[in-house]
């Protein structure tokens, strides 16, 4: 008995259909996946019978959960740092291609969608979310930063809510990832049926036949002053400082999050997030350096063994405290790569 493809596809009333489709993995990304949706969307790109593309997860729980970041520890364990490069090299210029991509991608986030599972989503075009969603961009907790065209994506969002979301890993329900501009429209899940079955006629009469606004405000909303005045900050330390004299729970939960994660990934991701250079490719580029540059550190490495693989939740960062992680410290993460630059 072979194992069911990890992509689903099918073309139908002028549609390119994309189904992740490991649900057991909760659809996390495999290079395997990635390469795959690449051949699809170039193919479909070409096609001019197909009007649109839409890509879902498969099963009850998740959209996507992620690239599957379990197998770069594997291939960095067993020292095949190609692997490495390779499986964000190719990832990376996959999440740029559905930037730029000229057809409608239509995303229907039904489920979890964290990390990897954002790249092939909130950069293409229509970003349709359900009351299941869950969205974050939960790196820190792992040693790593906000990648797959984060740098654009969250640095669009209201204010310092990109920073915030970044630094703190936080997860989104539908209020919060529509007024942070990550989803364009919400749709309740059961309408998601007869939303698929009414595409084939037009996009803009079955986004306005299925959709609907959402007028709950949410805790990002809610918070944005809370967030303005702690986050927009000149460091992290000034920002852990503006946090620690503050009684609030939004503070001292936020703080105690905080402090959870990475040193090292908390100051490369400030940098990261309020110094991000002018084009969406540049940015990508900067991403994989430090792609790169994660790898081949102590953090990324610990981080998956403590989330992912031992799952003991208690990751022993190195260094261990901010005030060890120095601008000079941080500074080589975001050097070039020479020959092995990020080509788009």
């Amino acid at each position: 008995m072979t194992d069911a493809p990890e992509i689903l596809s099918r073309t139908e009333g002028g549609i390119g259909w994309i189904t992740l489709n490991r649900p057991r993995a909760l659809n996390a990304l495999s290079l395997f996946m990635i390469r795959k949706l690449s051949h699809l969307l170039k193919e479909w790109e070409e096609s001019p019978s197909l009007k649109a593309v839409v890509i879902e997860g498969a099963g009850e729980k998740a959209f996507c959960a992620g690239g599957d970041v379990r197998a770069v520890y594997e291939a960095k364990k067993e020292g095949r740092l190609e692997t490495c490069d390779v499986f964000f090299r190719e990832e990376y210029t996959l999440n740029a291609y559905i930037h730029s991509y000229p057809k409608p991608y239509i995303s229907l986030i039904d489920g979890i969608a964290m990390g990897g599972g954002l790249g092939v989503s909130i950069n293409g075009s229509y970003r349709l979310i359900t009351e299941r969603a869950l969205l974050a961009m939960p790196e820190t907790g792992i040693g790593f930063f906000p990648d797959v065209g984060a740098t654009t994506f969250l640095t669009k969002a209201p204010g310092k809510t990109g920073v915030y979301l970044g630094l703190t890993g936080a997860r989104l329900k539908a209020p919060c990832a529509l007024w942070s501009g990550l989803g364009t429209h919400f749709i309740p899940s059961a309408a998601l049926p007869a939303f698929k079955k009414d595409l084939s006629n037009g996009l803009e009469d079955a986004l306005k036949n299925h959709c609907q606004p959402l007028l709950e405000k949410g805790f990002l909303e809610e918070h944005r002053d809370d967030i303005e005045t702690h986050f927009s900050h000149p460091s992290v330390e000034d920002i852990f400082e503006s946090l620690s004299h503050d009684d609030s729970s939004f503070a001292k939960e936020t703080l105690t999050t905080l402090k959870t994660k990475s040193p090292t990934s908390l100051k490369v991701v400030f940098r990261q997030l309020t110094e991000a250079t002018s084009t969406f490719e540049e940015r990508m580029k900067t991403e994989f350096r430090l792609s790169q540059r994660f790898v081949e550190g102590h953090d990324f490495f610990e981080g998956v063994r403590a989330v992912l693989v031992d799952k003991d939740g208690a990751p022993q960062w190195k260094p261990n405290n901010l005030e060890a992680v120095t601008d000079k410290a941080t500074a080589p993460y975001f050097a070039p790569l020479g020959e092995r630059e990020l080509i788009l």
